[in-house]
């Protein structure tokens, strides 16, 4: 059989089985519905989402009356992100809503966010895109060129030229050229007892908003321990490393590196402060005592300061930081 006579063959079939008038008036009207998966083709509409508003608006969620402009009201773009994670409460037909509403109280986790089907709610997608959005922003935000002066800060610069260079060249985050090493010989003095450093860091917006309180707890809280701390440092583009730089060019027993964290979806704010005993060039990670999530929602930055500065007394009376510190509590 050849390829026309397999050709005549198939039309016979199709002519039989009435598909080819079907296919000819397909063509021949434009405005014919096509089949989806076999059932009626239903063209879609823009339809809101159905909330139940008195649902989610309750006191067990947290969310007051006036707050159901979040919720997808025509003609409104509100500012998703202010919505408390710990309030917000979607899950249907709960059990026990008002014991799991308590315990979402504890912790900012995506608990009880509903689903759509096998997908989340339109609310919490908008608002996981939302806190993703601000994680990718806080890495390339920067902080603004007069933050230093008007905090009273040294202001330097690691060996990074702009924002990319820091995020592909974590090395050069890590030290300072000719010229800024000599800023800090000239500013800084020599061979203190503690030298703070604030950094940018991977979230400039953690720097801003924590920093400063933190610092001035530290100073105070060093202050009554009978420490005093001369000018603190402002790092840009700053690595936890350039703080072992700062302890080359100062000689300072201490350094304390207060620096932005790497961004989550919680919060794009949080702070670390890194604290090394004898910092100086190649000394181990093991040997940094680290205090973590300082920010409004883990350990607030005036806490966090008085906590380093009970630290930074220990470390200088044991001589040790990081893990021989902890390893010498232990015995």
């Amino acid at each position: 059989m050849n390829k026309q006579e397999l050709s005549a063959m198939v039309a016979e079939i199709l002519q039989g089985m009435n598909i080819g008038q079907v296919q000819a008036e397909e063509q021949c009207s434009p405005l014919q519905e096509p089949m989806v998966k076999g059932s009626d083709y239903k063209p879609t509409k823009p339809v809101r989402d159905k909330i139940d508003r008195e649902r989610i608006a309750t006191p067990v969620c947290g969310l007051a009356r006036n707050d159901e402009k979040f919720l997808g009201d025509p003609g409104e773009v509100e500012d998703i992100s202010a919505l408390d994670l710990r309030k917000l409460y979607l899950q249907e037909n709960a059990q026990d809503k008002e014991g799991f509403a308590r315990l979402k109280m504890k912790t900012p986790a995506r608990l009880a966010s509903g689903r759509a089907g096998a997908r989340y709610k339109t609310l919490t997608m908008l608002r996981f895109r939302a806190d993703h959005a601000a994680a990718q922003d806080a890495v390339f935000f920067q902080v603004p060129e007069d933050y230093p002066r008007k905090h009273g800060l040294v202001a330097v610069q690691t060996r990074c030229r702009d924002k990319d260079e820091y995020l592909t060249r974590p090395d050069l985050g890590r030290c300072f050229d000719g010229e800024n090493e000599e800023i800090i010989r000239q500013n800084l003095p020599q061979k203190p007892v503690v030298q703070i450093v604030v950094g940018d860091g991977l979230s400039s917006a953690a720097c801003q908003a924590n920093a400063m309180d933190c610092l001035a707890a530290i100073r105070d809280g060093l202050k009554l321990k009978g420490i005093e701390l001369g000018k603190s440092l402002f790092v840009r583009y700053c690595r936890v490393g350039a703080g072992d730089a700062v302890g080359d060019i100062t000689g300072c027993k201490v350094v304390c590196v207060l620096v932005g964290e790497r961004q989550g979806l919680v919060t794009d704010k949080s702070m670390s402060c890194y604290i090394t005993y004898e910092p100086h060039t190649g000394v181990s990670e093991s040997a940094r005592t680290v205090v973590s999530n300082i920010h409004a929602q883990g350990t607030p930055a005036v806490e966090a300061g008085a906590h380093i500065a009970g630290l930074i007394q220990t470390i200088l009376k044991r001589k040790v930081s990081g893990v021989g510190l902890h390893l010498e509590e232990a015995l």
